[in-house]
């Protein structure tokens, strides 16, 4: 396990013991409560509160004022439906009956606060001595066996006895239920570290997943791997995996680009160079060719020149898919120029360019980008058609969008190479297809259409012949 682990493990387990001793420590202090409250409460010692123990206390006051200590013994001793204890100044009971000190301090305690237990009172006899008067629960039982008609028996039952059916009937002892908060807080603290456990392995395991990912996209392997480790999870933290497996597909993707680009720019530039340097070659073995020589020369360069500005467009594109310049651009103007253009070109080649169609609406981009992408379409369309061919190049537009559509009568294209040609360097049946160019066109119109939102494909012709549709959205 790893240090994050441990600091997850710690800090749930922390969270954890202080939420069950908090709990803990409410329900002992109002166990804690409770337990004083029996022992405040006058029946846990058997002290009788009720009216009538009131009225024998009265009793007894009118009797010791009136008739004296020896009176108040007659009285003590002839009562039957209640037990008056009277205790003296030395802590006998006039009787002799057994007080417990617990009894005695409870009386004590309820002397103390008259105005809620004026069942307790300090009498003072003719003579001068000093009594202790209360009124005790008799132990007796009513018919039946049940408690005196008209009382309620205290907790624990009447008098000091053990109560009908409990432990001590059966000579058993009490149970031991001061073990019990503590076999409570074991099982909480236990389950704390339980759960503690699971909770940190949870949440540090896509974690450690994750970080395992990154080590190994620098170390260059790119492929995806954390969908792997997380399963099914629906969390934040499966969410961020599958953002960083999206990340590093992507970044492969790109690295692959970048790859097959520096191979397909190495061998297009070899080319060229293996020409100039025949060239040079020649021009030095034979100076009588200089001049052709050179012409070769200057042909070369400026193929070589051709490519490497091609070469900077695409990349400027791929980098970034903004716009350098935007303005209103009224397309059909835009393309009128293209074609006249194209058409000036398709002749030195005897090829014919026919336009079709109308559509006077304005689109918002980049003009020179929107020039380069269109023309590459119907520069490549030229190159492909045979002698006499004929480029039919339709336009449209409805509420929406304008289409522009580029049709040749050449070769046309594998069904399976329709997506490739806009690849840079893909050449369709580059073998037998002997046209000049460097394979940038298509891919260059695509990014450049891709970066005005709009949309290009490419289609095979029924009669024979490549169909090549640009969609644009019209400026709102």
């Amino acid at each position: 396990m790893g240090r994050l682990f441990w600091k997850f493990f710690l800090s749930i387990l922390l969270a954890q013991l202080a939420a069950t001793i908090g709990v803990g420590t409410v329900f002992w202090l109002r166990d804690q409560a409770r337990a004083q409250a029996a022992i405040d409460s006058p029946r846990a010692t058997g002290i009788d509160t009720a009216p009538s123990a009131e009225f024998m206390i009265d009793s007894a006051a009118a009797t010791l004022k009136f008739g004296g200590s020896a009176a108040l013994r007659e009285l003590v001793s002839g009562s039957t439906r209640h037990s008056i204890f009277v205790i003296d100044a030395n802590g006998r009971e006039m009787l002799g009956r057994t007080v417990t000190p617990a009894l005695r301090a409870q009386a004590e305690r309820m002397l103390a606060h008259p105005a809620r237990h004026n069942v307790v009172r300090t009498l003072t006899a003719p003579d001068g001595a000093r009594f202790l008067v209360f009124v005790r629960w008799l132990d007796q039982r009513g018919p039946g066996g049940g408690p005196p008609e008209g009382r309620l028996p205290p907790p624990g039952g009447f008098g000091d006895g053990p109560r009908p059916g409990a432990p001590g009937d059966q000579g058993g002892p009490p149970p031991n239920r001061h073990l019990l908060p503590y076999i409570t807080m074991t099982g909480a603290t236990l389950a704390s570290l339980l759960f503690a456990a699971l909770l940190a392995w949870y949440f540090s395991r896509p974690i450690r997943a994750l970080r395992g990912a990154f080590e190994a996209a620098a170390g260059g392997d790119l492929s995806p791997r954390f969908a792997a480790v997380t399963g099914v999870r629906g969390d934040e933290l499966n969410d961020l995996g599958r953002d960083f497996d999206r990340m590093s597909a992507q970044l492969r993707a790109l690295m692959d680009g970048q790859r097959r680009l520096l191979h397909d720019v190495s061998h297009e530039l070899r080319s060229p160079l293996a020409r100039l340097q025949a060239a040079i070659g020649l021009a030095h073995q034979q100076p009588d060719k200089i001049g052709a020589s050179l012409e070769r020369i200057e042909r070369e360069s400026v193929r070589m020149d051709k490519l490497v500005g091609e070469l900077l467009t695409l990349s400027r594109l791929e980098v970034s898919a903004a716009l350098p310049r935007y303005e209103d651009i009224p397309l059909m103007d835009l393309i009128d120029e293209i074609v006249a253009d194209a058409r000036f070109e398709a002749e030195q080649c005897g090829r014919r360019i026919v336009l079709s169609g109308q559509a006077i609406v304005t689109v918002r981009g980049a003009p020179d980008l929107l020039w380069s992408a269109i023309e590459n379409v119907i520069r490549n369309a030229i190159k492909h058609s045979g002698e006499g061919g004929l480029i039919e190049i339709g336009i449209s537009a409805d509420a929406n969008r304008l289409q522009l559509s580029v049709c040749d009568r050449g070769p046309g294209v594998a069904q399976e190479d329709l997506t490739s040609i806009f690849q840079p360097f893909f050449r369709s049946n580059a073998t037998s297809n002997n046209v000049d160019g460097h394979g940038l066109g298509l891919a260059i119109a695509q990014r450049v259409i891709d970066a005005h939102r709009g949309m290009i494909k490419a289609s095979n012709r029924e009669a024979g012949g490549l169909r090549v549709d640009i969609m644009l959205p019209l400026s709102g």
